[in-house]
C-alpha cells in the first residue's frame, strides 16, 4: 500500500518519527538504526511497512530498503511480531544480522531485549537460507574480525550505550589494534564512551 513517505521531520524520538508530507503527519515506528540515520536531518525519506491488526493500523519506517526487507523476513518467522523485529533491528544492522544468522550464533542473537534463546534459534533456522543479498551502507569500512565487533557492540548495548556511538568507537579500536580480545575491546571502549 505505501512504498515510502518523504517530507519534513516534524517530530523524532528513538522509537518513532513523524514525517510531515504535504501537510499530513505520518507517525512511523522506527528502529534505532533509522533514528541514527535521520536524527540530524530536517527532511527524510522512509520506506514503509504497513501492519493492519484488528485493533490498530501501524506504520513502520526504515531508512533503507534492506532494513525493511530484513524486518519483513523477521516477522515471517512464527512468534516474531513487529515489536520484536524492530528491537532486533535496533540492536543489529541488516548486514550484522545476516552475519549472525549465517554463523548460527543464537547466543549473540538472544542478547536482543525480549528475545529468548528458542526464538533466536527459530529465527536462525527459518532465515539462514533467506538472508543472502542483504546489504547495507553499514558494511562499508567493515573490520577484519566481525565476530569481535558484534560481541563488543552487543555487550555495550546491554550496558546501555547508544549503538551509533559504540559502533564508531569499537570499529576504531579494532582497526587501530588488530588482534585484541573481545574483553580488551570492551574495556578500551568503556574508557572512550
Amino acid at each position: 500500500m505505501y512504498e515510502y513517505i518523504s517530507g519534513r521531520v516534524a517530530d523524532l524520538t528513538p522509537a518513532y518519527a513523524v514525517i510531515d508530507s504535504a501537510g499530513v503527519g505520518y507517525y512511523l515506528n522506527i528502529s534505532l538504526q533509522t533514528f541514527a540515520e535521520i536524527e540530524k536531518q530536517t527532511e527524510a525519506k522512509l520506506y514503509v511497512h504497513f501492519v493492519v491488526r484488528e485493533d490498530a493500523q501501524i506504520l513502520f519506517g526504515f531508512f533503507t530498503q534492506a532494513e525493511r526487507e530484513v524486518f519483513r523476513r523477521l516477522i515471517s518467522v512464527s512468534g516474531v511480531g513487529p515489536s520484536i523485529a524492530r528491537m532486533v533491528l535496533s540492536t543489529y544492522s541488516p548486514s550484522e544480522l545476516a552475519n549472525i544468522i549465517s554463523s548460527e550464533n543464537a547466543v549473540l542473537l538472544k542478547n536482543v531485549k525480549g528475545l529468548g534463546l528458542k526464538t533466536a534459534e527459530k529465527i536462525i533456522v527459518e532465515l539462514r537460507d533467506k538472508m543472502t543479498g542483504i546489504t547495507s551502507s553499514s558494511t562499508a569500512g567493515a573490520v577484519p574480525d566481525e565476530g569481535i565487533l558484534y560481541e563488543a557492540l552487543a555487550a555495550l548495548s546491554m550496558l546501555g550505550f547508544s549503538r551509533s556511538a559504540s559502533d564508531k568507537v569499537v570499529r576504531t579500536i579494532i582497526k587501530d589494534n588488530p588482534g585484541l580480545s573481545v574483553e580488551d575491546v570492551i574495556r578500551q571502549s568503556l574508557k572512550k564512551l
